[in-house]
């Protein structure tokens, strides 16, 4: 079990609550990733499975990322990383 609220940083990490910025739309998303037995999209909380969480896994606070979704690539900004 990983306790984290011992986690810092900038870059994103499992755990790490993500606060994404849509670059098409401006909408603001914001997921934790987490296992994928405590995955639930109501709760804003995505498995480290999912592609969107593979591709943030070791990017930093302030980069741009590209996912390739079935429905067509999305770009997003990640606006702030958040341990707690």
């Amino acid at each position: 079990m990983i306790d984290v609220s011992k986690l810092d940083g900038d870059s994103v990490k499992f755990g790490a609550s993500v606060m994404l910025i849509d670059e098409d739309t401006e909408e603001e998303k914001i997921w934790q990733i987490v296992g994928d037995l405590e995955t639930d999209v109501k709760e804003r909380r995505i498995s480290v499975s999912l592609l969107i969480a593979r591709a943030l896994i070791g990017k930093e606070q302030g980069a741009s990322v590209e996912v390739a979704a079935p429905g067509g690539a999305r770009s997003y900004d990640i606006e702030k990383v958040v341990f707690k």
